[in-house]
């Protein structure tokens, strides 16, 4: 069942799902990305016409291993193409018991509002008592008016602001769509989405869905891995990105940062107060310490490697302050990360005289400020990404994004394949679909000290590897929808996930079956982006930041004409021709038929 809202004349209406989308998109992203396919046309992000879709998969409100994610979706107001992200919340439980597979937000509201889902009940309340607080005040507040027992994703003053790096909030940290949907919140007035479910959601062989998930959450916890990671979870990942030479440092101009130390998973082991998780997850990342103001703070990899290194910010306490700001604003800390960093460098350059240096603490706490509220010129600049920020200030050579979305927290000058994953993830520059630099990593070592005798390479089995994580990560990992972890942290056997999807739904599913809806999703949201942008479309779209190519470090750097030839053996593999487009033939072997008429004359 989708849920329909127009916020603009108050409808709420309901509508059944035809089984052949969802043998054809499964769930979640799928289901996401064709809604907005079929109804978001050539429309500004910001206007009433787009819409926001939170979308559920098949693992969501079930007892399936790491299975509390949700999807939400929009036309990004960052990029101009398709936008998503997923999130750990326990809305994803509620919306599945309270019967959904998505909620559809339509119109514009006039004054702000909220909206809550009790089972079939839908109400669109009042929100101007909560209006302006930030993301941690409204889902407490929101709480003292519908109970605990809820799932809650809001937005904060980044959202209200049109901060076009804005992103959803739930359960104080846990944070959702990277490409700008908390300012699509933000735009329709819409300051929170409650949901209450009761029922129960569909088993069609519920003696084996129990079997397998009995086995699976014994299998994880004895996976040689999984003490460590119950200690550092991804903050592990600083100390390896430092030593093989992968972490963004100094706005992506370095690669090894001097204060590692005081940053990395031991740091915050010392420092953690609790931890926080997912719904159904037992192998929690979220590590919990006290910043430098005494405040909780959430945090993972990827908002210490972009607050912390990259900005050139030396103690962990700190960087904490940054993230938790982020986190209360309703900000995506990878972004903000890049912003940050993009005017500290422009500063020491002297091009920007009020931002702050590199590693300078309170003018950077000052500065998250001002761009949640777009308060001055330069804060106003920066909200709009630093892709519109380094066109307007003649600075694309230090802007590190790919089609507008801002790299997160892995340097690739000498990664070809992860370079490869950031230019043809479906949303921009973001790691989650393809971390393939692990496996990169791994099958050409890099010896602490030896970068200068490391010889990248460029095979065609590089464009390969990327295909195969996308299908895994941004494909089946999306569309269950489920966390990726327990796979590629600790190596639970993905034929588990057919397993569990097969007694779910009371169909054959296989690991085969599961990636061609994957593939079939990658060419949907390719085939939008292409549509969107008016068939303005070429290679160059999925090339990675400039500074990869162009700066050299310790004498190395990516080449383009070796980066341009496995980006055509990755599109050869895709079905897609020499622009980065789908071809015809490809889309009706895709059953995507659908997308002819609409992308007609630009096909080939």
């Amino acid at each position: 069942m989708i849920l329909r809202v127009n916020l603009s004349t108050k409808s709420v209406t309901k509508q059944e799902i035809d089984e052949k989308i969802l043998d054809d998109f499964i769930g979640a992203r799928g289901l996401a990305s064709k809604i907005i396919w079929d109804e978001v046309k050539n429309v500004d992000p910001l206007s009433s016409e787009n819409k926001l879709v939170v979308a559920a998969g098949p693992f969501n409100g079930l007892r399936t291993p790491s299975g509390g994610k949700l999807v939400i979706a929009s036309k990004s107001p960052l990029t101009g193409g398709y936008g998503d992200g997923n999130i750990g919340t326990m809305a994803s439980v509620h919306v599945r018991k309270a019967g959904y597979m998505a909620i559809v937000i339509e119109g514009v509201s006039d004054k702000p509002v909220y909206l809550y889902v009790e089972d079939d009940h839908v109400s669109i309340l009042s929100a101007e008592g909560i209006w302006g607080l930030s993301t941690f005040e409204t889902e407490r507040k929101l709480k003292q008016v519908h109970g605990d027992h809820i799932g809650v994703l809001s937005i904060g003053p980044a959202g209200e602001n049109l901060v076009k790096f804005a992103v959803v909030i739930s359960q104080e940290g846990r944070s959702g769509g990277r490409p700008g949907m908390g300012a699509v919140m933000g735009s329709k007035k819409l300051k929170a989405i409650v949901v209450k479910g009761t029922k129960d959601v569909e088993v069609k062989d519920k003696k084996a869905f129990e079997e397998y998930t009995k086995e699976v959450y014994k299998i994880i916890p004895k996976l040689p891995a999984y003490d460590f990671w119950m200690r550092q979870g991804t903050l592990a990942t600083l100390e390896w990105a430092n030593k093989n030479r992968a972490l963004p440092t100094r706005n992506f101009s370095q690669v090894k940062f001097e204060y590692a130390r005081s940053v990395d998973g031991y740091s915050m082991e010392a420092m953690k107060v609790s931890k926080r998780g997912c719904p159904n997850c037992n192998m929690i990342c979220g590590n919990v310490v006290l910043d430098m103001e005494g405040k909780e703070s959430e945090l993972d990899y990827e908002n210490v490697g972009m607050l912390g290194p990259n900005t050139g910010m030396p103690s962990l306490n700190r960087v904490a302050v940054l993230n938790r700001l982020a986190d209360e604003f309703g900000m995506d800390t990878i972004s903000l990360g890049v912003v940050l960093s993009f005017a500290m460098e422009a500063h020491e350059k002297g091009i920007i005289k009020d931002a702050p240096g590199f590693g300078e603490y309170e003018k950077a706490v000052e500065l998250t400020k001002k761009i949640a509220y777009r308060d001055g010129e330069l804060a106003n600049l920066l909200a709009e990404g630093v892709k519109v920020a380094a066109e307007k200030m003649n600075l694309e050579d230090i802007a590190m994004h790919v089609k507008g979305l801002e790299v997160s927290a892995y340097n690739c000058y000498i990664y070809p394949a992860m370079a490869l994953a950031y230019g043809t993830s479906a949303i921009g520059a973001h790691h989650k679909e393809a971390w393939i630099i692990a496996w990169e990593i791994g099958s050409s070592p890099l010896e602490e000290g030896a970068a200068s005798k490391y010889v990248m390479t460029y095979s065609p089995e590089k464009a390969s590897k990327v295909i195969e994580q996308q299908r895994i990560r941004g494909g089946m990992f999306e569309i269950l929808t489920a966390c990726r972890l327990p796979w590629v942290e600790l190596g639970l056997d993905l034929e588990w996930y057919a397993k569990i999807l097969s007694a779910i739904t009371g169909k054959d599913w296989t690991l085969q079956k599961i990636f061609e809806a994957a593939d079939r999703v990658y060419s949907l949201i390719r085939c939008y982006w292409v549509r969107e942008f008016k068939g303005n479309w070429n290679r160059y779209m999925d090339y990675p930041p400039k500074r990869w190519f162009d700066q050299e470090i310790d004498g190395m750097k990516l080449e383009r004409d070796k980066y341009d030839q496995l980006l055509s053996e990755y599109y050869k593999l895709r079905g897609w021709d020499e622009r980065g487009i789908p071809t015809v033939e490809t889309l009706k072997k895709q059953r995507l038929d659908f997308v002819l008429d609409d992308l007609r004359g630009i096909l080939s």
